[in-house]
């Protein structure tokens, strides 16, 4: 079946479509992907994966056509980053 693989960082964005056997789970996907020989800093361990959009675990079952993305933490504090006021002109 194929699926997807996501992962973004700033600056550069990846998406792999790939070929899995039936029964695939998220963390064999991912694997074989081949996505963390190119972001080898990519740590399942601690970072958290959805499928479009939605927190699975590792262990998840993969259905024709679903896009596994990497998620990364976050690197700025919502709380003291100033929002940007969507009626005010630039």
């Amino acid at each position: 079946m194929q699926i997807g693989v996501a992962y973004s960082e700033p600056g550069q964005q990846i998406w792999l479509n790939i070929e899995v056997p039936d029964e695939s789970l998220v963390k064999e996907a991912i694997e074989r992907s081949g996505i963390l020989k190119q972001f080898p800093h990519i740590d399942l361990g601690t970072q958290k994966v959805g499928v479009f959009g939605r927190l699975v675990k590792l262990d998840a079952a993969l259905k024709p056509g679903d896009r596994i993305e990497i998620y990364r933490g976050i690197i700025a504090d919502p709380e003291t980053v100033p929002r940007r006021d969507m009626n005010e002109e630039d």
